[in-house]
């Protein structure tokens, strides 16, 4: 393939997989974009809330290297037991910080205990897991435990659903065949997406959800 200006990143894209570099490492840094703006439009325009748009990005990745059934498994079980050891250490009367330390050392602690567990009764895909995806679910649980204390306990797990939600569709958008296959060929679509995010930056109408919820209010009478 010859290098001209409106083959720029196909070219660059074929030469990547050529010297080696893997095709799902590309698939995955040119699937961001998209994966963020299909978050951006969900929050602004249809309305649903999540927690940020990095959180159900890199939980989307997550889901990506453990697998979807055991990803979630494992991110809800350390969502529970950060709820209920928020609680404990909470009694204590511990400064922030230090708390949460103490937070991610016990769920270090139970993510350890959980990976042994798992491989004693033969879950070799618990015991295989990558330590990047287990951090992120671990991390994420200080963001989590952030929005239990501004927001409150039922209001942070409303946004845990909806970002887990977000994070599904986008997972199995990720895992489509076709999807990698058009994005290979055409990775200079990416930029279109530069564009429709500035438009999503100027929008100024209602959200989706929000004409459910004003109806009344807005209907003619």
């Amino acid at each position: 393939m010859e290098l001209t200006f409106f083959n720029f990143f196909s070219y660059w894209t074929n030469y990547a997989v050529e010297q080696g570099i893997p095709k799902e490492m590309i698939v995955l840094i040119l699937m961001l974009p998209i994966i963020a703006t299909i978050i951006a439009f969900i929050r602004q325009v249809i309305g649903l809330k999540t927690l940020g748009v990095y959180i159900p990005s890199i939980l989307t990745i997550s889901f990506l290297a453990t697998g979807l059934k055991i990803g979630l498994v494992f991110f809800l079980l350390i969502l529970i037991l950060g709820t209920v050891i928020r609680l404990i250490l909470k009694k204590l009367r511990l400064l922030y910080l230090p708390r949460i330390a103490l937070l991610l050392t016990i769920i270090s602690l139970a993510t350890f205990l959980l990976i042994v567990f798992g491989a004693y009764i033969g879950l070799t895909n618990l015991s295989q897991m990558t330590i990047f995806p287990m951090l992120i679910m671990i991390i994420l649980v200080e963001r989590f435990t952030d929005y239990q204390i501004e927001r409150g306990t039922r209001q942070a797990f409303i946004l845990t659903l909806e970002t887990l939600i977000i994070s599904i569709l986008a997972y199995f958008l990720m895992i489509s065949q076709n999807v990698q296959s058009f994005i290979l060929t055409y990775p200079g679509l990416i930029l279109v997406f530069i564009i429709i995010n500035l438009l999503l930056g100027r929008w100024t109408g209602l959200r989706l959800t929000e004409y459910f919820r004003f109806n009344p209010l807005i209907r003619p009478k």
